[in-house]
């Protein structure tokens, strides 16, 4: 497994590799997730999850904050694909082109708070009744 430096960029320590249970304690519901985890943990909550399969970040280092932004910018953008007026891909390649940002940017994992925002009105105006939008 190749070794990862994450630098948190909220206090600027490191985030370590951790079980998921460092954060939702004994009783997470998936005890084999990993997460990255600010070495300042609990002062500093800022953590992101790790893939299974070869334990990089799914995204940035994100505080409470962020994390519920970026919920709230998943759940309506996943409301396009899941509605059927497109497939998932259709789904992230619309919002690229829409945010102006090369395929390997146009992840909301990665997103600030205002990027977020942005997702959040732009699906919103997408699906809104008699919407032209495309």
């Amino acid at each position: 497994m190749k070794r990862v430096n994450i630098k948190c960029p909220y206090c600027g320590s490191r985030a370590f590799l951790r079980p998921a249970a460092v954060v939702y304690g004994q009783g997470c519901k998936e005890p084999d997730t990993e997460l990255y985890v600010c070495a300042r943990f609990p002062a500093c909550d800022a953590y992101v999850a790790a893939h299974r399969h070869n334990h990089l970040p799914m995204g940035t280092l994100a505080n409470r904050e962020l994390r519920r932004k970026r919920i709230q910018a998943h759940t309506a953008f996943n409301q396009l694909w899941q509605s059927g007026l497109m497939t998932k891909r259709a789904a992230y390649h619309w919002l690229q082109v829409q945010l102006g940002l090369p395929q390997e940017e146009a992840h909301i994992a990665n997103f600030s708070e205002w990027r977020c925002d942005q997702v959040i009105q732009l699906c919103g105006r997408f699906l809104a009744p008699g919407s032209k939008a495309a």
